[in-house]
């Protein structure tokens, strides 16, 4: 008899590790719990979470609850375990805390699906944060989750390079493959006992905070090499941006230089052009811009910029 699960996600992140229990006949999944549908974008449509179009796709039944720590929502839970005997909830990218009284409902706990080598990179923004501090390799976590946030005992691990090139986008489905392809084999183990939780060295701990738009104004102060990472790390969320004439000016694409144009420049932020490429100097160094997008126009190399702009 396939082990029930209940499946807690929301954001494309969680879709591949979905599809894999749907696929799996070792699982089935009773039912899908993600956020409510989304007003999106300029025209503000409304829009579901992919979890809940993959969910319905398949035929399973979908909750949106309001707040997963409501008495209502704890109930509705509590009724589905009784019902169906649940073996196992997993949680992948879903987006809210998750109570211990929800956490002790099902057999054998609640396993998540993470995107950092915990304890390194707790928290909402650990696949930016990873590339933003300049980390050689990141990967996925596998873990038994308890009420505090990313702290519960490791189940898995899986490491990932993270190149010189990466962006965040990049890396996120990259983590998210590689989620997928370890949770079945790992949840499995784990509900046949045959893998033993690890606690977390919590001294080592790091944290990352929920990112915001206003999150990604660039700090010209910052050295060139930070500055770079930051760029690829909030690519495509969310985004990096600096203000020129009053104007908000998207940079998608850069490059790091030596410091012989930085000691020509006075200010961390001035825009330098040289032997028809541009330049902002940085408080350590300077970045060639390769993309950016002028408030109110489209992406455009710095070649195209330059060709219609007058610094």
């Amino acid at each position: 008899m396939p082990y029930s699960i209940i499946f807690f996600g929301t954001a494309d992140f969680s879709t591949p590790s979905l599809q894999v229990l749907i696929d799996d006949n070792r699982f089935q999944v009773k039912a899908v719990v993600t956020k409510r549908d989304m007003k999106v974008g300029r025209h503000q449509d409304v829009t579901k979470p992919p979890v809940k179009m993959l969910a319905e796709k398949h035929g399973i039944p979908v909750l949106q609850l309001d707040s997963i720590k409501a008495e209502s929502s704890y109930s509705t839970l509590k009724r589905i375990q009784g019902e169906r005997q649940i073996d196992a909830y997993v949680v992948v990218s879903y987006g809210k805390i998750i109570s211990q009284k929800v956490l002790d409902l099902p057999k054998h706990g609640v396993i998540n699906v993470h995107g950092s080598l915990l304890p390194k990179h707790r928290g909402a923004s650990c696949v930016q944060s990873a590339i933003a501090a300049g980390d050689k390799e990141t990967g996925v976590t596998i873990m038994l989750m308890d009420a505090k946030m990313d702290h519960g005992p490791t189940l898995a691990q899986k490491t990932t390079e993270i190149k010189v090139d990466d962006t965040g986008g990049m890396v996120h489905d990259r983590l998210a493959c590689i989620g997928a392809l370890l949770l079945p084999d790992v949840l499995a183990d784990f509900i046949e006992h045959k893998i033993e939780p690890i606690e977390q060295s919590h001294n080592e701990a790091t944290y990352c905070k929920t990112l915001k738009r206003e999150d990604g104004k660039i700090d010209w102060s910052k050295s060139a090499d930070e500055i770079e990472r930051l760029v690829r790390a909030y690519d495509p969320w969310p985004g990096t941006y600096t203000i020129k004439d009053d104007k908000r000016v998207k940079i998608f694409k850069t490059r790091t230089t030596n410091n012989e144009l930085r000691t020509t420049v006075s200010e961390p932020g001035e825009w330098v052009i040289k032997d028809g490429k541009l330049y902002i100097a940085c408080g350590d160094g300077a970045l060639e811009i390769l993309e950016l997008q002028p408030e109110g126009k489209r992406r455009m190399s710095a070649k195209d910029y330059l060709a219609g702009q007058r610094l």
